[in-house]
């Protein structure tokens, strides 16, 4: 999984892909956190985008690295952990989410990862680096 998180490090930005009904909708994230083997995200229970993948669960996040020009794209199902250890990580690394998720604002941060998932890295040849 360390393949991966550093793809997502070095991206900085990647893209969630999610479905809500007939519609394609795909939104920035920048969050992720590598703990005991897997890569876990996060969305605000807020926020159409969980309750979008509450519904269908199945997902793809697309990465792109500019400097060798390779994007990863990292396909499954979605499945919410809970995991106030996580959740403080993240708050820890990224501190300006404690104004979003917050006592006083109600939001709740969601952790999700994704299960039966297939990655790879291509390249602008469409050569493949399948990671599982």
């Amino acid at each position: 999984m360390s393949r991966i998180h550093e793809f997502l490090d070095e991206a900085g930005v990647f893209f969630l892909a999610t479905e809500d009904g007939k519609q394609a909708k795909v939104r920035p994230l920048g969050a992720h956190i590598e703990r005991d083997g897997k890569e876990y995200f996060t969305v605000g229970d807020f926020k159409a985008v969980y309750h979008q993948m509450v519904e269908d669960p199945l997902v793809e996040i697309v990465a792109f690295t500019p400097g060798d020009r390779k994007w990863l794209r990292y396909t499954g199902k979605a499945v919410f952990v809970d995991s106030n250890e996580i959740v403080e990580d993240v708050l820890e690394r990224l501190p300006h989410l404690r104004e979003v998720y917050s006592p006083e604002s109600g939001h709740k941060m969601m952790i999700f990862t994704l299960e039966d998932a297939t990655a790879r890295i291509i390249d602008m040849s469409g050569n493949e680096e399948k990671i599982f």
